[in-house]
């Protein structure tokens, strides 16, 4: 029997895999050589209600699927990046280590946090431009 673990790695390492594939130019020309297919089959079908609701719930059904799937390898990109981005902040003298987890913060938090790196832009860019008057 597959541990839960070996089951996440299989939904990850699928969704992964199915998010790159999906994401190529072949997958996006099959697509459209789908839909022309099916816009060239209309006569064949009448135009019917039948013909209209094969591509409506393929649609719908492969839209409600990939969602998960992209969803999935985003989560793990995100984590990723902020991991690597929190492993920048430790490793780097001076730089103030309560940055680490930003994402954890309430949305008043990170505003605050936002006017704070404002603030500072403006300082700086107001010592830039003096700099630059003096010389």
């Amino acid at each position: 029997m597959n541990s839960p673990n070996e089951k996440r790695n299989w939904f990850r390492e699928f969704a992964h895999g199915t998010s790159w594939i999906v994401g190529t130019p072949t997958a996006f020309a099959l697509a459209i050589l789908l839909i022309l297919v099916w816009l060239l089959s209309g006569p064949l079908f009448h135009f019917s209600d039948t013909w209209q609701l094969v591509i409506n719930t393929s649609t719908t059904i492969i839209t409600f699927l990939m969602v998960f799937v992209i969803q999935n390898s985003q989560n793990r990109d995100s984590q990723a990046f902020h991991l690597k981005l929190n492993e920048l902040i430790r490793a780097v003298r001076g730089a103030r280590t309560e940055l680490v987890d930003l994402e954890d913060l309430t949305d008043e938090e990170l505003r605050a946090m936002q006017e704070e790196f404002k603030a500072l832009h403006l300082k700086l860019t107001h010592k830039l431009i003096s700099r630059k008057k003096e010389s």
